[in-house]
């Protein structure tokens, strides 16, 4: 797979995902994780954090999304519940991504939207757990990005041949 991502997110407030983001980040190999306004609190995530992402993948603490600088070329992709965003199956994942999501209870500010390229929902009927949204875009993106073989027609797995 060419390209690149990072997942981060806003005004997480929870030590226990943001280590379990970080850790599915690691496992799914972003090249790095971030978060913005984050409270103090989140300097526990190593404690959720398993696979020891923070010796494998830098991570970024902004306090603002002015502050975010991201490598040259990479799309800010906004992970919330608005009326105007796209589907997630419906979208098609920039070569070069930073997936930013929401805090745990609360949406992206309007601020972090603005500095957004594109805003991607899940088809879910209401919010689901930060670490959890995190992990959907992270396998959509290695499923979709992955020149994976078309599913079968019938269940179950590939045909033998």
């Amino acid at each position: 797979m060419r390209g690149y991502f990072a997942i981060g997110a806003e005004g997480i407030s929870k030590p226990m995902n943001l280590g379990a983001l970080m850790r599915t980040a690691n496992a799914f190999g972003a090249a790095f994780v971030f978060s913005v306004k984050a409270e103090d609190r989140t300097k526990l995530a190593y404690k959720s954090d398993t696979s020891r992402t923070f010796k494998n993948l830098p991570y970024y603490q902004w306090d603002s999304p002015e502050e975010m600088h991201f490598p040259k070329g990479i799309k800010r992709v906004g992970i919330e519940l608005t009326d105007d965003a796209v589907q997630l199956p419906e979208f098609q994942h920039p070569r070069m991504a930073a997936y930013i999501l929401g805090p745990e209870r609360g949406n992206l500010s309007q601020d972090m939207l603005n500095h957004c390229d594109y805003v991607v929902k899940i088809p879910t009927r209401f919010c689901i757990n930060l670490s959890l949204a995190g992990a959907l875009v992270m396998y959509d993106r290695y499923r979709t990005m992955g020149h994976w073989r078309d599913r079968p027609i019938m269940p179950g797995g590939p045909l033998q041949g």
